[in-house]
Parts: structure tokens; sequence; C-alpha cells
């Protein structure tokens, strides 16, 4: 399964995307609104702890695509869920 979110923001510079993730790091250091570079790196430790992949792409129209993928349980696949 993979889910994609899109975001409509300036998107990253060429490259930033290999250090997206990384603790600490942030793409626009000269905003006043910047976080405190954590929130996509416990993001990719949730989702690799579950054996997912958490990776962004530029969108070539503006903004980004942030993309993860989690296996299936094929054992729960048919179970409907509450």
């Amino acid at each position: 399964m993979i889910i994609t979110v899109a975001d409509q923001g300036l998107g990253g510079p060429s490259g930033s995307e290999a250090y997206l993730f990384d603790k600490f790091y942030c793409v626009q250091e000269n905003d006043s609104t910047h976080g405190a570079g954590l929130g996509l790196t416990i993001c990719r430790e949730i989702i690799t702890a579950h054996s997912g992949r958490i990776w962004v792409e530029n969108n070539p129209r503006g903004g980004a695509f942030f993309r993860l993928s989690l296996p299936i349980d094929e054992g729960l696949a048919g179970l409907d869920r509450q």
C-alpha cells in the first residue's frame, strides 16, 4: 500500500530530498515559521518500525509529494475494520 500526501508549498531545493528526514534539518532557515526539524524524522522512525518506507518527491507544478509505503498483512486484508 502506498499513501501520498501532496502539499502546495514552495517545494525544496534540488537535492534536499536526501536530508529532509534527518534530525533537525530545516529547508528554509530564514522562515520564522519553521519547526524544530523533528516531524519527518519521527514519521520515518514510526514507518520504519512497521517495515515501511517514506520518501519525498518534488511536484513539478509546485510543492511536494510525500509518499509512504507499508506492507499489507495478507491475513488481515479481508477483515472488515470498524
